[in-house]
């Protein structure tokens, strides 16, 4: 492992504070709930806190309250039973539609997700699956940035000037760091660098092999082919560790080696196909020079290893 990569990587740890992560998962979140008979509240507490352990269920039911809230009570979410009225855009609550609920609650307060998950099981795997997917794109964007600086950032919007980092290597590993902090987080588990130093050094590990493997691909391929393929393995490599730490934290081990591969191949084809897109829209004639060519045979995956923690 390159010194100077370490170093580099080491850099860009220190502009990632986990103590932020803690902070907002541990704020609470605080619900008012809104229905027309004893029965509809039930329902709704039902939903909110099904699955949880009986710790975290005691802890997750003072956050529910029931309507009419008291005067200076604390609300963050207002919540409304499909069968009594409800101002115009509020959030509905319908049984037979949680899923629906869940997605608009989380995008109407991006803020408060991480707290959502670690508090009610049923927004956990959406905000998991929906960081993951943000952080595995934003690795493909610098990816793509790296090669093409003069059209990519002004499409896109990255939490870090890209200049603070000496190398692609750097900022996708302290990207996917962040990404461990808060899957962890919203899976109700200790957040940092002592709490999740096996995590953290698994992904330290990979991301050298990710570099390796994308070099590769770029001294083999076309300049356009190569393009891709660099951001593609940078977007399937974010979210195959992220769904392995998922798995890990939900079950307490990771995929199968089968699995993983599986894994990798449908996010490294994913990863292709919206490096395509975005590289249709800045250059279009890069982009139909080799979209034509023969398919390029998909890279061996190089997937990461979460072990469990004694």
């Amino acid at each position: 492992m390159p010194f100077e990569g370490l170093m580099n990587i080491k850099k860009a740890l220190t502009t990632l504070n986990s103590k932020q992560v803690r902070e907002m998962s541990e704020r609470p979140v605080r619900v008012a709930l809104h229905a027309g008979s004893q029965e509809a509240y039930q329902r709704m507490e039902n939903f909110f806190l099904r699955d949880l352990s009986p710790a975290r269920r005691r802890q997750s039911a003072v956050l529910l309250t029931r309507a009419p809230v008291a005067p200076g009570t604390p609300v963050d979410i207002q919540v409304y039973d499909e069968g009594v009225p409800a101002p115009y855009g509020a959030l509905v609550f319908r049984l037979h539609h949680t899923q629906q609920f869940v997605l608009k609650t989380l995008a109407a307060y991006p803020h408060l997700g991480v707290s959502l998950a670690r508090s009610f099981l049923p927004f956990r795997k959406p905000f998991i699956e929906k960081t993951i997917s943000k952080i595995a794109r934003e690795n493909m964007f610098f990816s793509l940035t790296t090669a093409l600086p003069d059209v990519i950032p002004s499409l896109i919007e990255l939490p870090w000037a890209l200049a603070e980092f000496a190398s692609d290597t750097a900022f996708l590993t302290m990207n996917q760091v962040r990404m461990a902090f808060l899957i962890a987080a919203a899976s109700d588990r200790e957040v940092g660098y002592l709490e999740q130093k096996s995590e953290i050094a698994m992904v330290i590990g990979s991301a050298f092999g990710w570099r390796a493997l994308a070099r590769q691909l770029v001294g083999k391929i076309p300049f356009g082919g190569g393009l891709i393929a660099k951001a593609a393995v940078a977007y399937a490599g974010t979210k195959v560790l992220g769904l392995s730490l998922d798995h890990y934290h939900s079950i307490g081990f990771t995929y199968t080696r089968e699995e993983r591969d599986r894994l990798y191949a449908d996010a490294f084809r994913h990863g292709k196909q919206a490096a395509l897109k975005i590289l249709r829209r800045v250059r279009p004639e890069l982009a139909a020079k080799f979209a034509n060519e023969a398919p390029q045979p998909l890279p061996p995956a190089l997937p990461p290893q979460v072990h469990t923690q004694a």
